[in-house]
């Protein structure tokens, strides 16, 4: 195999796992916090951060690295329109999946407390799960507009 279609592979594997894993802990994080039964939350959460620091951590780290040693390997330069986009919107992503990281570890320790006293959730909870829910959309969002950049490479001028 060619390094092309390696770093190209490792490319698309990493774009797959980012879309791929930020998509299920939304959607298990979101099915658990429906239930409201604080047991159910804390070991979906507790699983969720393993997740995210095992799968999208990874690929985070992996992506850019990737993403350089192909675009050098294929000629493109690093200053292409669409290239640029792409960092920038990886950037946006990255500002609003750091402070979720965070924010899931609090709601795994907040949901874990409550289901060992047998207590409610917090309201403490509830805010952060409010801030974790809606900055899931632009991450979202960045992350289909990059797939949708290194498919159409259109050309951008800026």
């Amino acid at each position: 195999m060619s390094a092309y279609f390696a770093l190209k592979f490792l490319h698309i594997i990493g774009a797959a796992v980012l879309l791929g894993t930020g998509a299920g802990i939304a959607f298990f994080m979101l099915m658990a916090h429906r239930t409201g039964e604080t047991a159910t939350i804390a070991a979906t959460a507790r699983i969720v951060v393993i997740a995210d620091v095992l799968f999208t951590a990874t690929a985070v780290v992996a992506q850019p690295i990737t993403g350089v040693l192909l675009a050098r390997t294929v000629g493109y330069s690093l200053t292409e329109g669409w290239i640029l986009a792409s960092v920038a919107l990886y950037l946006l992503t990255g500002a609003f999946w750091l402070p979720v990281v965070w924010i899931q570890t609090k709601l795994r320790d907040l949901a874990h407390a409550a289901a060992m006293e047998g207590a409610p959730l917090p309201a403490r909870y509830h805010r952060l799960f409010a801030v974790w829910f809606w900055f899931g959309f632009p991450a979202f969002a960045a992350v289909l507009a990059i797939f949708w950049l290194m498919i159409v490479r259109p050309e951008i001028a800026l």
